[in-house]
């Protein structure tokens, strides 16, 4: 731990059991592939990566002797997950994170090489969902604009659509809307 980034960015990570811990509170939205999570300080991705460990688990449990639907959830199971960072390195280490967990799933599973389409498809996702941004000010670090978000969907087979949501519209306060973030989302 750097006592320097504790001081200015509160940095302190959470343990893989109290992480366990939190998510078996939502387990069955743990489980479902399609089910979205944010983590607007997610640090190098300990939360994202079980949640996503979790949802893999589904895949694999309901399509491993399917290449093709298992690499159509892995992609839907990663369009679902989304993080915030306000340092950059992290950022990087969680977008690595995610990324190697779903290579070596895959390689594991089907004894290949994962495809340079859904391996470049895992990226992209994940270079849209992890920002490098403040969830306080609501600004891209690098752009210093408002921080944006894609929802993901599949159309016609295999192709997905991307539409891209304002964080700051996502979360603004609804007085007379009982929808969570996430209904919000999907309803858009």
């Amino acid at each position: 731990m750097n006592i320097d980034r504790v001081r200015e960015f509160a940095e302190v990570y959470t343990s893989e059991k109290d992480v366990n811990n939190m998510l078996d509170t939502v387990n069955e939205e743990t489980l479902r592939i399609d089910s979205r999570f944010l983590e607007p300080a997610c640090g190098n991705g300990n939360f994202l990566v079980q949640i996503l460990i979790r949802k893999i688990n589904v895949i694999i449990k309901r399509y491993q002797n399917s290449n093709l639907e298992f690499e159509r959830y892995i992609v839907q199971a990663t369009s679902s997950i989304y993080g915030i960072d306000i340092l950059q390195d992290n950022v990087e280490k969680c977008r690595s994170r995610l990324h190697d967990l779903i290579v070596k799933t895959y390689e594991k599973i089907f004894k290949t090489d994962i495809s340079k389409k859904l391996n470049e498809t895992i990226k992209y996702i994940l270079s849209l969902n992890i920002v490098w941004g403040d969830a306080l000010s609501l600004l891209d670090q690098k752009t210093k604009k408002p921080i944006i978000f894609s929802e993901w969907s599949f159309v016609s087979g295999s192709l997905i659509k991307r539409t891209d949501y304002i964080f700051k519209d996502l979360i603004a306060y609804q007085p007379f809307e009982k929808d969570t973030f996430f209904q919000i989302l999907a309803k858009k």
